[in-house]
């Protein structure tokens, strides 16, 4: 489940992450938003809720973005669990 006593929010993040078919900066530099996108998910949290926490948004001032933040954010997190992944796992160039 969240913990509502953990800080999540962000301050710098996109409302929706660069739709690449490979790893982005912006990637790994959320990676632990993207995991606990994921963990919220698993657990059936609500998403008003974590995109409340995670995120640092009031769904009831801005539902649309919001929204849109949240389902962007899980559909990335989602596709770095399929195929993001094994780029993290490469050896990196010098």
């Amino acid at each position: 489940m969240l913990d509502k006593n953990q800080d999540y929010g962000m301050a710098n993040f996109q409302d929706s992450p660069p739709e690449s078919p490979t790893l982005t900066e912006y990637d790994e530099a959320h990676l632990a938003t993207y995991i606990r996108l994921l963990d919220a998910a698993d657990e059936g949290a609500d998403w008003q809720e974590a995109v409340q926490i995670i995120f640092g948004l009031d769904p009831t001032q801005q539902p649309a973005r919001a929204k849109a933040v949240y389902d962007t954010h899980l559909a990335r997190a989602r596709w770095m669990t399929e195929y993001g992944y094994q780029q993290l796992l490469r050896p990196r160039s010098a």
